[in-house]
């Protein structure tokens, strides 16, 4: 499927536009890629159950 997308971008190009908003994309992805590599994932949301500090 995406050797499809890849052989109909190569046939009919996107626009300057849309490929701005393709790299921003990917970069905001790379960012926070990084940020999460540099400093971890917060405790908060993993997907582990939390201990609570308090009891109800």
């Amino acid at each position: 499927m995406w050797l499809l997308r890849i052989a109909r971008w190569a046939r009919n190009p996107p626009g300057p536009a849309q490929r701005r908003m393709l790299l921003v994309v990917i970069g905001l992805a790379v960012v926070i890629g990084g940020i999460e590599f540099l400093f971890g994932w917060p405790e908060a949301l993993g997907l582990e159950p939390q201990r609570r500090f308090w009891r109800p």
